[in-house]
């Protein structure tokens, strides 16, 4: 799949045509998923087995980059749907019959996929814990109750993947597949956030949502259950990509306002004076540096869960600081809704907080750290006395 070809242009311009709309109303940007849905983009990580191109995560992280570009709701919104089918694809945890349906009826309408994991009282499960909500054996199947946050896109998915813990016992806690419109969902629309207001991250209360038999993923004893920040840090990198889009967006307003700035006392476009230029240099330097380490990280994936950490704080501090120099230099201007940059600064400002949020990931390279030393200092303290150990790269 090249990278080059793999979000046509048309679909970049349908979303950042509808995003300052999207943006001002707040409301479900159906424009811009629609777009994503007909370019084919929401299956790009079907596995070949269902018939699908089977995207690697490096590839949707270059079809996020491109979709943050147009609008980072959008791409967010569409993520969440594009990494499940990447779960599928790597793990087969879905019941076959189950996943073949959804695929078809994505034939129809864009299927949106996401999981409701945040609650009131426990917060993040990338902080540890477990879920609140649970699910009750009926006749027939499960009856879902209990309360999520920031359930990205709540009003446009067409299935909530609901955790959750079952009344058995002893109880076990798994994902459920919980069609929109059932009885007993509410939408409770309360987000009201700076940036990424698109997203439509509402709370979501279910009472009694019945559902089939059938429509849970991977019941585990409890024990087993915790979030693996580690596990998912690669994918968490893949994320980032959205925020990058945003980033090289913010650049293109400040070098194409640079160059039709035109002040009567100057008699040319301010992209020629010094100080513009120096600033398009620092911009460039963080913004396509950050890509640099996005991608970098992601095609020479080994497995290094802190490699993969270190890259996505790196690049989304470099990205925040990026849209700032861009919007403060150019001034009032930067400020207004007219030129574009006062959203994109809006929206990299979650570049960091989606879980694990940054100071969780700084911990886990923290104890990384010590956990290294501790390890070199006990094969240092198994030498005799006065054997030094040249430490080799």
């Amino acid at each position: 799949m090249s990278h080059d070809t793999i979000v046509p242009d048309e679909t970049v311009r349908v979303i950042a045509d509808a995003a300052p709309d999207a943006d001002r109303t707040g409301q479900f940007p159906w424009t811009g998923i629609r777009a994503v849905h007909q370019s084919g983009l929401l299956e790009s990580t079907v596995a070949t087995r269902y018939g699908g191109q089977g995207a690697t995560l490096a590839d949707a992280a270059h079809i996020l980059a491109a979709l943050g570009r147009g609008d980072p709701s959008v791409a967010l919104i569409s993520a969440m749907t594009i990494f499940n089918h990447l779960g599928q694809a790597a793990k087969n945890h879905w019941p076959d019959d189950l996943y073949r349906r959804l695929l078809a009826e994505a034939n129809q309408k864009p299927l949106l996929l996401n999981a409701a994991r945040v609650e009131p009282e426990l917060g993040s499960p990338a902080r540890g814990g477990l879920p609140a909500t649970v699910a009750r054996r009926t006749t027939s199947g499960w009856s879902i109750t209990g309360s999520k946050r920031f359930v990205t896109g709540a009003y446009g998915l067409t299935h909530f993947l609901v955790w959750a813990h079952t009344d058995e016992t002893p109880a076990r806690v798994g994902t459920f597949v919980v069609p929109n419109g059932l009885p007993g969902i509410d939408v409770i629309e309360n987000w009201n956030s700076l940036g990424m207001r698109a997203t439509g991250s509402h709370d979501v209360e279910y009472t009694d949502v019945e559902i089939p038999a059938e429509n849970v993923l991977e019941l585990v004893d409890p024990s087993v259950a915790q979030q693996d920040n580690r596990a998912h840090a690669a994918i968490t990198l893949a994320l980032t990509a959205i925020y990058l889009g945003a980033a090289e967006a913010a650049q293109a307003a400040f070098i194409r306002f640079s160059h039709e700035r035109v002040p009567a006392n100057l008699g040319h476009p301010i992209a020629r004076t010094e100080r513009f230029v120096t600033l398009s240099g620092e911009i460039d330097l963080l913004v396509s540096g950050a890509r640099q380490i996005i991608f970098g990280a992601l095609d020479a994936n080994h497995g290094d869960a802190e490699k993969m950490i270190r890259a996505r704080l790196i690049a989304g501090r470099q990205l925040r600081e990026a849209v700032q120099i861009a919007v403060r230099g150019i001034g009032n201007p930067g400020l207004s809704a007219d030129l574009g940059l006062e959203r994109h600064f809006r929206d990299i400002q979650s570049v960091l907080v989606h879980a694990p949020q940054e100071d969780t990931s700084i911990s886990i390279l923290g104890r990384a750290a010590f956990d290294r030393w501790n390890r070199e200092e006990s094969v240092r303290s198994s030498y005799p006395a006065g054997l030094t150990v040249l430490k080799t790269a």
